[in-house]
């Protein structure tokens, strides 16, 4: 354990990024997968709509890197294209 005030504090505020970063990437991978499986249904388009957004806003926040955002919406896009 830290004796530094300072780091007793970074210490708690990494763990509350840590935890609210772990259930933005939870969601990430919830909305791909709902996309996927959607994929030519009647609420594929909304899905996928959705999915995108989340990729993008967690770039926005630095949850994930704007490359990976990228990389994962071609990989949903070439599944999504491939199911339908």
């Amino acid at each position: 354990m830290a004796n530094i005030k300072s780091q007793k504090k970074r210490i708690l505020t990494n763990a509350k990024a840590a935890e609210r970063n772990k259930a933005i990437k939870s969601e990430l991978k919830t909305r791909s997968k709902n996309a996927v499986k959607s994929a030519g249904g009647e609420d594929s388009d909304e899905a996928l709509r959705l999915a995108v957004k989340r990729l993008d806003m967690a770039a926005a926040k630095g949850v994930i890197h704007k490359n990976q955002a990228a990389r994962r919406k071609s990989r949903l896009m070439k599944k999504i294209n491939a199911a339908g």
